[in-house]
């Protein structure tokens, strides 16, 4: 070890190589080039060797070399809306779990909700040859749209879900899920059910729809029902809605926020107001992220998949990197209901 350890230190470069370590380990280049990628099929007394020739020798590897021998990098890219939800950190982490023992690295761009942000972040990312892409929703730019389908690069949509052909997508029905809520808030016996909405992405939006429905089929909805709003959602926005709805309708018995952390400030608005909750005005939430089995009372809401999307998208995405045919294309995890305090 010590006289490989001389001999790769010495080199002109001062860079130590793959082949180094082959040399120091007493292996091909190849099982070197395996053994660090975490491929199951390596003897793991071998793969031991591996790791501490190159642990001794301060090998690190070249993504740049790798990728333009194999023509694809050894990274994914996950493009996410933004890291203030803990839904997406959530969805992140499932995703990183999944890929690193299979040797892959996550590289991951924040879009911000925004079209072109998220079309010049691909544009980008695609020059430095993924090996996969995981993108979040189904709603982008078309030149978006055309840079996926071109780059040849396997794609998984996280989030949504889509039966157009060649689309592959791990979700949930989220205009589904925001009818069942209404459903919910219908069956306690409210009837002014307002529907508020922050950043108004396309998954917001068929939250929106599904509550729409709803009414529309109980024969209780109203236009002005509907509160929108294209800040980002957070609990001090969710408060000064709620405050707002209150003084402007009333009549209102229900509110159904597109996200938990909007439910938990108006909750804590309903507390400062003196409203009481569910008895005056019930809340609903969506998402069931941290802290609102915690809030009094504590919130109903949907619990999403988030974490089970990750890893199953992860998982749909190692099969097609590695050319396997994937059927199902579109895998619906579902959601669940989950009934507390504030309804």
């Amino acid at each position: 070890m010590t006289s490989a350890l001389v001999s790769a230190r010495s080199r002109a470069t001062g860079r130590v190589t793959l082949a180094d370590v082959a040399r120091a380990a007493g292996v091909s280049p190849i099982t070197v080039s395996r053994a660090l990628r975490g491929e199951r099929a390596v003897d793991p007394a071998l793969v031991e060797r591996v790791r501490a020739a190159a642990s001794a020798l301060g090998y690190v590897p070249d993504p740049a070399a790798r990728a333009l021998a194999s023509q694809r990098g050894s990274h994914v890219t996950v493009l996410l809306p933004m890291l203030s939800n803990a839904l997406f950190v959530d969805l992140y982490e499932a995703v990183q779990r999944s890929l690193r023992p299979a040797g892959y690295q996550t590289l991951m761009g924040v879009t911000h909700y925004d079209a072109g942000e998220e079309e010049l972040l691909l544009r980008e990312q695609l020059l430095q040859r993924p090996a996969g892409l995981l993108v979040t929703g189904l709603a982008r730019s078309e030149n978006a749209r055309d840079l996926i389908a071109r780059s040849g690069v396997p794609c998984v949509h996280l989030m949504e879900l889509s039966d157009a052909p060649g689309v592959y997508s791990v979700g949930f029905s989220q205009f589904e899920a925001g009818a069942e809520l209404t459903r919910h808030l219908l069956g306690r016996g409210r009837r002014r059910i307002a529907f508020v909405a922050a950043q108004l992405d396309a998954r917001t939006l068929q939250r929106l729809a599904g509550w729409r429905r709803e009414m529309e089929v109980a024969g209780l909805y109203d236009a002005a029902l509907e509160w929108r709003d294209p800040a980002p959602s957070s609990m001090a926005l969710g408060a000064a809605l709620f405050e707002r709805i209150m003084k402007a309708q009333p009549d209102v018995d229900a509110v159904f926020f597109c996200n938990d952390d909007l439910a938990q400030g108006a909750l804590l608005a309903a507390l400062r107001l003196g409203l009481a909750v569910p008895g005056r005005v019930a809340v609903a939430g969506f998402n069931d992220l941290t802290g609102s089995d915690q809030m009094v009372p504590t919130l109903t809401t949907v619990r999403t998949p988030r974490g089970q999307i990750g890893k199953a998208a992860a998982c749909m995405l190692l099969a097609l990197m590695s050319g396997k045919a994937v059927d199902p294309p579109c895998v619906d995890l579902g959601y669940e209901l989950i009934v507390r305090g504030s309804t």
